[in-house]
């Protein structure tokens, strides 16, 4: 009697997302989740570290078959090195790595009130996102964000597994892929006061968003425009002090 060979793991394929596939459409389950998403593609698009060829989303379907099933996941955001460029008749819909580009690079879950799988390993349908990006997908680099609390978890794929990383001094991590600190910062955007997830660089400065850019500029204008102000008044004055003394400040 020939014994079943036991199974080495679930058949990978990289197939494009069928035309007639059904998207799922529901309601995010947390109002913070898409402003969080925001903000952290704001920082990178005013800090001029997203390039054409990039892909950067929220919600979108990252797509894989396996075991000749195609499988969706859509994670809170997520980030590609290099994409190939959809055709300009074309909405992209979804991303199939390897068919259309690069390996996705990082990808984030903002945890809601409810279970939903971030953190399961299960290896069969419906799979778990924990497994489907560690051990289908490959990501490197895995975050796991609890708004509410300001929980920040950061895994990256070490010989097939995610290990938990630990936070450097100012409780923070280095995700490699983009060359950034990742961290929480709670303060006010867009009239929301959150825990916000914000990048760092590597001398860690903190990436600004384009409002606070447009602020401190606005803010470095005014200086000038006081400094300005002032060296007139200043030119002024002496000019007053030297025809009170009979000289023409023209002629000096």
């Amino acid at each position: 009697m020939v014994q079943a060979q036991p199974r080495i793991g679930p058949a990978i394929t990289w197939p494009p997302l069928p035309d007639d596939f059904k998207l799922l459409d529901e309601p995010v389950e947390n109002i913070q989740q898409p402003p969080l998403a925001a903000a952290l593609t704001d920082a990178l698009g005013a800090a001029h570290r997203i390039r054409p060829e990039m892909l950067i989303g929220s919600n979108f379907g990252l797509v894989a078959g396996v075991d000749n099933e195609t499988v969706v996941k859509a994670p809170d955001w997520f980030y590609v090195p290099r994409a190939n460029p959809a055709p300009e008749t074309e909405v992209r819909r979804s991303y199939t790595p390897s068919l259309e580009g690069d390996s996705v690079a990082v990808v984030m879950e903002f945890l809601s009130a409810d279970d939903n799988g971030e953190l399961s390993i299960r290896a069969l349908p419906p799979y778990g996102k924990l497994y489907f990006y560690e051990q289908i997908l490959q990501v490197p680099v895995y975050v796991i964000y609890e708004p509410t609390g300001g929980r920040l978890e950061v895994r990256h794929l070490q010989g097939g597994r995610y290990e938990l990383q630990p936070a450097d001094a100012a409780g923070r991590f280095w995700v490699e892929p983009l060359g950034l600190f990742l961290g929480v910062w709670r303060g006010e955007r867009l009239a929301q006061t959150l825990n916000w997830l914000r990048w760092w660089d590597a001398d860690g400065n903190l990436l600004l968003w384009s409002a606070e850019q447009a602020e401190a500029e606005r803010q470095r204008a005014e200086a000038e425009h006081q400094r300005a102000e002032a060296e007139c008044q200043r030119a002024e004055r002496l000019a007053t002090l030297l025809r009170a003394q009979g000289l023409d400040p023209d002629q000096i």
